[in-house]
C-alpha cells in the first residue's frame, strides 16, 4: 500500500504541476481567473499561422560584402602609398572583386610591391602595361565573405528581433544558394516599425573630418574634384536649417564593427542622445587617431549621414556619444540597431505577408474541433470495445494531453498549425500504447493467469516494444526538426513531447489506475476488458 501511495501522489503531482503551468493560463485568460505574472507568462504560446502576423522573405545582396572588402583594402593601400612617398595616377574600384593601380613610378616598382604584399593575402595581384596593377579578390576568400555576409545578416536579425521582444519568432536562412533569409514575427502589429529595425543597416563610422561643415559640395571641392582617400558626406540636418556637407576621409577611425555597447542617453541639454562603448582594439586604435588629432574635428557618421561633428579636445578610448534631432523613440532604435551590429550589405524585400488574426482564429477553431472529433471518437472506441478499462485509457489520454500542453507552455515552444495536427497524432499514439497493452492482458487472462498477474505481465511484456516504436518515433522527429522549416518543427516539437508524455501515461498512469481500482478487492474473479 506504501507504494502505491507513492504512487497517486507521483501521479497527482505530476497531473498539478502541468495543468498549472500549461492548462491554467489558458483557462485565466479565457475566463479573467486571478494569475500570477510569472505564470501567464508561461502561457502556451501561438505560432504565425495562429494569431497572425508578418511574414518576411528577404534577399541578401551579398556583392556588398565583397565591394566593402575591396574598397577597405583599397583605401588601405592608397593610405600606405601615401605615408611611403610613392605616388600613383589613381587607384579605383574596377568592380566588387577587383580594384586598379594605375602608373606605378618605373623607380618606386620595387618599394610598391612591398607595400602591396600584406593586400596579397586575400587578392592576386596581376601587372599590366605603363605601370598599371589590379587586384582580384582570390575565389575562396569571396565564396567566404559572401557565405559570412549572409549568416551575420542573419545573426543581426535575429538580434534585432529578439531585442523587439517579439515571442518565439522564426529566422532561418532559405534559398537555392543560402542567400535569402526568412523572418517570421507571430502577433507583431507595428509591421512598418519593425521592418525598419530590421532593414536599417546601422552601419557607424568615426572619421576625421578634412573640410566643413559647408553649405554646398562646391565649397568643400577645388576644381570639382575630391581628392583621392577623400569624401564628401551629407550632414543629418537640423529642422529649420538646410543641408550641410563635410570632406571626411574614407577610411574611418573606427566602425560599428568595433562597438561593444550602446545605449539611449541624454546630451548636456536632456536632449535625446546614444552613447557607444568600444571594444578593447577599437579603443586602442581611437586613442592613437584622437590623441594625433587634438583641437581638429571628428566626423560621427551613421548610415552615410554626418550625425555631429564635435572637437577633439583630448584622448578618447572607449567612450563616446552621439548627438542629433532624435527623438525619444528614434535614440531607442538607434541604440538597439548599433548593439545588434551594423548590416554591411543591402536586403531587398522578396516576400511579404501579413496574416490577420482573424485568420489564426479561424485556424484555432478548425484545429479545436478537430482535436475534440477525434477525442470524442476515440473515447467512444475505447468504452465500447474494452468496457471499464476503456475508462482508464480515457484518463490517461486526458493525462497525456494535459502534460503535453504543460511541457510546451514550461519550455517556451510555439503551437503552430502543424503543432495541432501533432497533438491529434499524439492522441492515436497515446491510444496504440493502451491497446498493445490491452490486448497483451486479454492474451494472458485467456491463458487462465490471474487478474493482477495478467496486469503485470501486461505492462511489463510490452514494456520494451513501447520504448522501441517511441525511440524510433524520436529518430523521425529529430530528423524532422534538424532539417525542417518553421511549420515542420511546429509539428516535430510538439509530436516529441507528445512521445515523452505518452510513455509516462501508457507505463505509469494506466498501471497505477488499474492497481487502484483493485486495491480494496482482495479477490479479483474478472476484469472488464
Amino acid at each position: 500500500m506504501t507504494n502505491l501511495r507513492w504512487k497517486i501522489l507521483t501521479v497527482l503531482t505530476v497531473f498539478a504541476v502541468f495543468a498549472g503551468v500549461g492548462v491554467y493560463p489558458i483557462l485565466a485568460d479565457k475566463f479573467g481567473l486571478p494569475a500570477p505574472g510569472w505564470l501567464k507568462a508561461k502561457e502556451l504560446k501561438l505560432g504565425l499561422d495562429l494569431q497572425g502576423g508578418v511574414h518576411l522573405v528577404l534577399k541578401v545582396q551579398t556583392d556588398d560584402a565583397l565591394k566593402f572588402e575591396s574598397e577597405l583594402e583599397m583605401e588601405r593601400l592608397r593610405e600606405e602609398l601615401q605615408r611611403q612617398g610613392i605616388n600613383v595616377a589613381d587607384i579605383k574600384l574596377v568592380d566588387p572583386m577587383h580594384f586598379s593601380v594605375e602608373s606605378v613610378p618605373p623607380d618606386k616598382d620595387a618599394e610598391f610591391r612591398n607595400v602591396a604584399v600584406e593586400v596579397q593575402t586575400n587578392f592576386d595581384r596581376s601587372s599590366g602595361t605603363n605601370g598599371t596593377y589590379t587586384f582580384t579578390m582570390k575565389p575562396n576568400v569571396a565564396v567566404a565573405l559572401r557565405e559570412e555576409a549572409v549568416t551575420q545578416a542573419r545573426q543581426t536579425i535575429e538580434r534585432r528581433v529578439n531585442e523587439l521582444g517579439v515571442a518565439e519568432p522564426t529566422i532561418a536562412q532559405q534559398g537555392a544558394n543560402g542567400d535569402q533569409i526568412l523572418v517570421q514575427l507571430p502577433g507583431e502589429t507595428d509591421v512598418d516599425h519593425a521592418k525598419e529595425i530590421i532593414r536599417s543597416t546601422g552601419l557607424l563610422e568615426l572619421k576625421l573630418v578634412e573640410q566643413g561643415p559647408a553649405a554646398s559640395k562646391e565649397e568643400l571641392v577645388a576644381g570639382g574634384v575630391v581628392p583621392s582617400g577623400m569624401e564628401i558626406v551629407a550632414g543629418a540636418g537640423e529642422a529649420g536649417s538646410g543641408t550641410s556637407y563635410y570632406m571626411v576621409r574614407k577610411v574611418p577611425a573606427v566602425s560599428g564593427v568595433d562597438l561593444k555597447n550602446a545605449r539611449p542617453a541624454l546630451d548636456e541639454n536632456g536632449r535625446p542622445a546614444v552613447s557607444f562603448t568600444l571594444n578593447t582594439d577599437g579603443g586602442r586604435r581611437f586613442g592613437k587617431v584622437t590623441s594625433e588629432n587634438i583641437g581638429r574635428q571628428l566626423a560621427i557618421v551613421l548610415d552615410g549621414r554626418v550625425q555631429s561633428s564635435p572637437r577633439i579636445d583630448g584622448r578618447i578610448t572607449t567612450d563616446g556619444r552621439i548627438y542629433g534631432q532624435f527623438t525619444q523613440q528614434e535614440a531607442q532604435d538607434l541604440a538597439l540597431i548599433l548593439r545588434s551590429g551594423a548590416l554591411l550589405t543591402r536586403m531587398d524585400y522578396l516576400e511579404e505577408q501579413t496574416i490577420g488574426p482573424s485568420l489564426g482564429a479561424d485556424a484555432i477553431r478548425s484545429g479545436i474541433i478537430s482535436s475534440l472529433v477525434g477525442l470524442l471518437l476515440v473515447v467512444a472506441f475505447m468504452l465500447v470495445y474494452y468496457r471499464l478499462s476503456g475508462v482508464n485509457a480515457v484518463v490517461a489520454l486526458l493525462f497525456n494531453l494535459v502534460i503535453l500542453i504543460g511541457l510546451m507552455s514550461y519550455v517556451g515552444a510555439v503551437m503552430t498549425l502543424p503543432g495541432i495536427a501533432g497533438f491529434v497524432l499524439t492522441m492515436g499514439i497515446g491510444v496504440d500504447s493502451n491497446v498493445l497493452i490491452f490486448e497483451r492482458i486479454k492474451e494472458e487472462l485467456e491463458a487462465q493467469r490471474g487478474v493482477r498477474a495478467s496486469i503485470n505481465a501486461g505492462f511489463s511484456r510490452v514494456f520494451w516494444t513501447l520504448v522501441d516504436t517511441h525511440f524510433a518515433a524520436l529518430i523521425s522527429v529529430a530528423f524532422l526538426f534538424n532539417f525542417g522549416s518553421g511549420p515542420i518543427k511546429g509539428f516535430a516539437v510538439t509530436l516529441f513531447f507528445g512521445l515523452m508524455s505518452n510513455l509516462f501515461t501508457s507505463l505509469f498512469v494506466s498501471k497505477t489506475i488499474f492497481e487502484v481500482a483493485l486495491a480494496r478487492r482482495h479477490q479479483v474473479a474478472t476484469l472488464s476488458i
